[in-house]
């Protein structure tokens, strides 16, 4: 309280009703000293009043760090990869294993690859469309199997649904799920008329590390 604070006393009909009397001048700047003194960080210390005005005063002790160290701790962590096994996150339901499910997927990949390559002009560099095709995402691309050390496998084409480290999981035409080991087997990818071929050996790698993956030109390509 300063000399210039300004004193309100409450009515009397007020204070008839609520129970409480007005206090005097003193009382209340007697009441107003002690709860600064116990509300200042630092108890035990005498807090002059008037080295307060116009300042903001902080109440409330700060939270200490082990308190927020604890709280960062209890936080949840993400699914490690053996709990999405057990969970089946990456199983897709009979229900859903549709070719015209993921018509829609494969439309907006082609509109991805395009725009990938600057719309695959036919005086493109190769090179160049080969190393962008080496890092991208074939997740909705039609893909066929021209070579395999497994005959079974050649000539099984359909939408890749899921890539993984060493397979790629594909939705035939006849709603039927494939699941074709890279190793040992040749896949060809259409683009608007350009066919790039996949040698799955020298692909295998999941689609984010293979994005962050610096590929070496050699006499043996990749696509």
């Amino acid at each position: 309280m300063t000399e210039a604070s300004v004193k309100i006393p409450c009515p009397p009909e007020l204070g008839k009703i609520l129970g409480i009397k007005t206090q005097t001048t003193m009382q209340a700047e007697a009441f107003t000293h002690a709860f600064i003194a116990n509300s200042v960080p630092g108890k035990g210390k005498q807090c002059p009043v008037d080295k307060l005005a116009h300042k903001a005063v902080v109440l409330e002790y700060a939270r200490s760090k082990k308190v927020k160290e604890k709280r960062k701790r209890k936080k949840s962590k993400g699914l490690n990869a053996k709990q999405k096994r057990e969970l089946k996150v990456f199983q897709i339901k009979p229900e859903h294993q549709k070719y015209e499910l993921f018509l829609p997927l494969h439309d907006l990949w082609k509109q991805y690859i395009i725009d990938l390559c600057n719309g695959l002009k036919p005086g493109s560099n190769p090179l160049s469309i080969q190393q962008k095709l080496l890092k991208a995402d074939f997740h909705g691309a039609i893909i066929t199997v021209v070579r395999s050390k497994c005959p079974s496998y050649v000539g099984t084409t359909g939408i890749l649904v899921q890539e993984f480290k060493h397979v790629f999981k594909i939705i035939t035409k006849e709603d039927r799920m494939k699941v074709i080991p890279k190793r040992n087997s040749v896949f060809a990818v259409e683009i608007n008329g350009f066919v790039s071929h996949i040698f799955g050996s020298k692909f295998e790698h999941r689609a984010s590390e293979r994005a962050a993956k610096k590929f070496k030109v050699k006499g043996t390509i990749d696509l």
